[in-house]
């Protein structure tokens, strides 16, 4: 089992770079950020979570920026989105960045892709929320032509483009492994047909999870995908939870913090670092 952070950067919380420094530091294998471009007023869609929308989700810095900043300030920690909200950006400038950020940090990058939940926020991107998860694959497809073929073209009922030359490919071969950030009853369809592994949120709990990534393993296997991973964004902070995910088969699990100052983050991250040093 390895152990990463999740984190909302803001202006007002520990800054990227040095937050990955002391990820690093203290042995995490990685850093991810969510992402939101903005968040509208008019709050119709409800918050997820339940009770009224955290601060830090529209205080959010954009992901892309700030893990060029963690990149420029570590050598071995991955550099993760948790998750990219692709439906809500242009497949082929989101190709580029992707495929940046993965050259200029020698192959760092964990691409986790979702496709939102928040219907107004999606509107004002002009997506359709009903169409979100087709325009997703799409969209993932889509990159994936790009970063693998020196002549990408796609033709889907969304996502729409003749051959089209760009460089730099990524680092990392074929391409950052994307990384399907989908919770529910297609979740791990998903994943299956054009995932490289999945980032399914459990700080809501665990229930069903054991018996998803059981169903995931094996068909898999019966698919010829091999191992797929399978990155935990949160759950219960306690051995007996952690070994739980442990025995279903979680590859990493990501300690979900909260947007605070330096002097706040370092403990929490001692504690969390001392909890992952029990499962080593």
């Amino acid at each position: 089992m390895k152990f990463g952070i999740g984190m909302f950067p803001t202006e007002y919380a520990m800054w990227p770079a040095e937050l990955g420094r002391a990820c690093e530091e203290r042995g995490f294998d990685s850093l991810y950020f969510p992402e939101h471009t903005h968040i509208p007023t008019s709050r119709q869609t409800p918050y997820p979570g339940g009770g009224d929308l955290p601060r830090e989700y529209t205080h959010t810095l954009d992901p892309f920026v700030a893990l060029t900043a963690v990149a420029a300030a570590t050598s071995t920690l991955r550099l993760g989105f948790g998750v990219c909200l692709v439906t809500e950006r242009d497949p082929i400038s989101t190709a580029k960045a992707v495929a940046t950020l993965d050259l200029v940090s020698g192959g760092r990058v964990d691409f986790g892709v979702g496709a939102g939940w928040n219907v107004e926020e999606m509107a004002n991107h002009g997506t359709d929320a009903r169409r979100r998860f087709r325009l997703q694959r799409e969209r993932v497809e889509a990159m994936k032509e790009i970063w693998t073929q020196d002549e990408a073209a796609y033709h889907g009922e969304l996502v729409d483009f003749d051959p089209v030359w760009q460089w730099p490919k990524p680092a990392q071969s074929p391409h950052p492994p994307v990384l399907i950030g989908n919770n529910g009853p297609n979740a791990v369809n998903r994943v299956l047909r054009y995932g490289d592994g999945w980032l399914p949120l459990g700080l809501r709990g665990r229930e069903g999870l054991v018996d998803e990534i059981r169903d995931l393993r094996s068909r898999g296997a019966d698919a010829g995908r091999g191992h797929l991973p399978v990155i935990l964004f949160g759950c219960e902070e306690t051995e007996a939870a952690i070994s739980e995910m442990i025995e279903a088969g979680v590859d990493s699990l990501l300690f979900v913090l909260p947007s605070v100052p330096a002097d706040e983050m370092l403990p929490l991250l001692d504690a969390r670092a001392e909890l992952a040093a029990t499962f080593s």
